[in-house]
């Protein structure tokens, strides 16, 4: 059976893609950064080396990749990372200039399908060029990650992007990202939310979309993942719900003209302190106030991605989230 690797197979995404693809009887390799959440994570036949592929030597790496035929790239730096300005330079070398050595000794070491785990950003990017999301730094390197990865694809390696949109699942030893969002409405009397929507999906979800891409995706494909459409009222109000505080906080949906003044103060507070969001939140509000979604049947038959409860998904991470 082929043998595919996993960039950060002991992450959230990897962790999920491994055991889909050894659902599917392929072999598997992976390295991630140490240390392991838990001793026991991965099966004994899963080859696990710890570690940061980006200090390997280009023959070491190619030498790790001389019997791989897939290669599912589910590392870097999402939108939450707030880093020092500009924003832009840091997206750069932590998205795209990995990913680009990362496909090119790829595709030198004979593999044939990559697969970028990248964002719903970058659709949303392409299809409201008024939103001006390309100027964002987040964005703008999602856009360029897909673009230089194709590029070293191109006539020797099918590489396929999937657009990522929310995320909810749990796995062992991590508590799942969205504790810091629990965290912010914990405690409060008030909470302000936008009307807009966003496309969601589960973990298993995302991991049926890799290796559906891989299997029956074409070099250059995008697909933007979505399997439910999560008003962002309905998500604060279960996250209340998850602190004990339905008697407590009072949420309130208001028009975004509301919330930009402080957003704007938000942005002008990191400029001062020499930080800068990837994606201004002026902006990332604004998003919040729209309906940002996608029809599911973009890509479920063709990944073959099976139906799962989302909400009950949603539930119980938020559930992990405050449970500490």
């Amino acid at each position: 059976m082929k043998k595919v690797f996993v960039l950060g197979g002991t992450g959230f995404l990897g962790y999920y893609t491994v055991k889909e693809l050894l659902n599917r009887g392929y072999q598997v390799k992976t390295m991630a950064l140490p240390p392991l959440p838990t001793d026991d994570l991965l099966p004994e036949e899963v080859e696990l080396t710890l570690g940061d592929i980006n200090q390997l030597s280009d023959d070491e790496i190619l030498e790790l990749l001389s019997d791989v035929y897939g290669f599912m790239y589910a590392a870097g730096a999402d939108e939450r990372v707030v880093p020092e300005r500009p924003a832009l330079k840091f997206f750069y070398e932590a998205n795209v200039l990995p990913t680009q050595r990362i496909a090119r000794l790829a595709a030198k070491a004979g593999v044939k399908k990559f697969v970028i785990y990248g964002s719903y950003f970058s659709k949303t990017a392409e299809e409201m060029p008024e939103l001006g999301l390309k100027d964002q730094a987040y964005p703008n390197t999602r856009l360029l990650q897909e673009q230089v990865a194709f590029a070293e694809g191109e006539g020797i390696m099918d590489v396929t992007s999937l657009r990522l949109p929310y995320i909810f699942g749990t796995m062992p030893g991590r508590m799942p990202l969205w504790k810091m969002f629990t965290d912010q409405i914990k405690g409060q009397e008030q909470w302000a939310v936008l009307g807009g929507s966003t496309s969601s999906v589960t973990v298993e979800q995302v991991a049926e979309a890799a290796v559906g891409a891989m299997e029956n995706g074409s070099h250059r494909e995008t697909f933007p993942i979505n399997m439910y459409n999560l008003k962002h009222e309905d998500f604060h109000r279960m996250m209340i719900k998850a602190l004990g505080q339905e008697d407590t906080t009072s949420l309130n949906v208001v028009p975004y003209e509301v919330m930009q003044p402080q957003l704007a103060a938000i942005d002008q507070q990191c400029a001062d302190e020499g930080l800068e969001h990837g994606i201004h939140m002026v902006l990332a509000q604004k998003l919040a106030d729209l309906d940002i979604v996608t029809d599911p049947a973009l890509t479920k038959d063709k990944l073959k991605i099976n139906e799962y409860d989302v909400i009950a998904t949603i539930e119980k991470t938020l559930e992990k989230c405050v449970s500490e």
